[in-house]
């Protein structure tokens, strides 16, 4: 089997409300999923969701080979992207590839993903996501009530602005999860980068008088070693990191100080970047939690790792014109037996969009405020 070609799509997600973080939030509730589909001399294609940033440089490291040596051609695509610098987007690239490559491994093996890397059950933790920060308080309630009624018994929230709002939000949906029969919901707050060290501290420190965290989620810049590990020293909650990471060599420096509690990746990363990151946080004897919507190829590899924790579920729904073989139930992902990743593009249904993502607002949450991390 030799790899012939790909091609790249882009479809929606429609989340029937706004989204978005303390860096900005979309307020169509629109937002773009990049799809890749790299196709085979055998007939069979594999799908990955992420980026097409300089895509035909890096599609070069693998054309006209065997889609089976998949983590050989994962480091021959980053060896590719040397000189370009494998980070951000082309990072991403390369991780969608990743995961087409995967699909077709399995595809190949007539096996899901999930039981051809070793896992042995199909059903992965789950924790509520709604990308919220854009909710008033009966939206928030009304959809993390959608959660709890699929079993959801965690929620994280996106805040870090206002530490009063954060704690009312976090108590409501706290009872939200209570009134399902949730005895000890598990809440969890992302800032997504917006504090300093010590903004990060005062604020968790003051939320934590009457709220139980399980995990602060990105306090400080990414790339922060001795700013995670004074927020991990000053508060109680955990501190979860990682998502905006790319190689190892990235994560390294968190790890030795000892700033993280979890260590995350993002869908994104590909699921060779996944099980590399994984290895490594389990020497450090750490628990890894995928992030990302519709994280399908880090599912089936969390299967197969020992210090797996719990998956992110953001949007119940797949992205417009794509079916998953996977259900939610009782609180978890559970995968399907359809060999690969379980994916189906419709590319009929996607050429035929007419919807497009608005404007985000102020110009985010790709785009950092410019006050941010800068106040009291």
């Amino acid at each position: 089997m030799r790899i012939t070609g790909y091609r790249t799509l882009t479809t929606i997600q429609e989340w029937a409300r706004p989204v978005g973080d303390a860096n900005g939030a979309f307020a169509d509730g629109v937002t773009t999923v990049p799809i890749v589909l790299v196709d085979t001399d055998e007939g069979l294609t594999g799908v990955g969701i992420g980026s097409h940033v300089e895509i035909e440089g890096v599609f070069a490291a693998i054309e006209g080979e065997d889609p089976r040596s998949v983590t050989a051609l994962y480091d021959r695509m980053l060896r590719h992207a040397f000189k370009a610098g494998h980070g951000g987007a082309v990072f991403a690239t390369i991780g969608a590839l990743d995961t087409a490559l995967w699909d077709l491994k399995a595809q190949t093996a007539d096996e899901p993903l999930w039981r051809l890397l070793g896992g042995r059950d199909r059903v992965v933790p789950a924790y509520a996501s709604g990308l919220d920060i854009g909710l008033d308080d009966e939206d928030l309630a009304a959809a993390y009530r959608v959660y709890a009624d699929r079993g959801l018994r965690s929620a994280k929230l996106k805040g870090g602005l206002d530490v009063e709002a954060d704690r009312r939000r976090l108590a409501l949906v706290r009872d939200v999860l209570t009134d399902a029969g949730v005895a000890r919901p598990g809440l969890m707050l992302d800032a997504n980068e917006t504090w300093s060290r010590k903004q990060a501290v005062r604020h968790v420190r003051e939320l934590e008088r009457t709220v139980d965290l399980a995990w602060v989620e990105e306090p400080v810049r990414r790339w922060d070693a001795e700013g995670h590990t004074v927020v991990q020293r000053g508060v109680n909650a955990a501190v979860a990191s990682g998502e905006n990471l790319t190689g190892l060599e990235q994560f390294r420096p968190l790890l030795k100080g000892g700033g993280l509690d979890i260590v995350q990746t993002a869908a994104v990363g590909g699921v060779t970047h996944f099980l590399r990151v994984a290895a490594l946080a389990h020497a450090y004897d750490l628990p890894v939690s995928p992030i990302g919507n519709i994280p399908v190829g880090l599912l089936h590899a969390a299967t197969s790792v020992p210090n797996h924790l719990v998956s992110e579920l953001q949007d119940l729904r797949p992205p417009v014109g794509i079916t998953a073989d996977l259900d939610i139930e009782d609180g978890a992902f559970v995968l399907g037996d359809a060999p690969g990743l379980g994916l189906t593009v419709h590319k009929g249904v996607i050429s035929e969009l007419g919807r497009r993502p608005g404007p985000a607002d102020p110009a985010g949450p790709g785009v950092r405020p410019e006050r941010a991390g800068l106040h009291w």
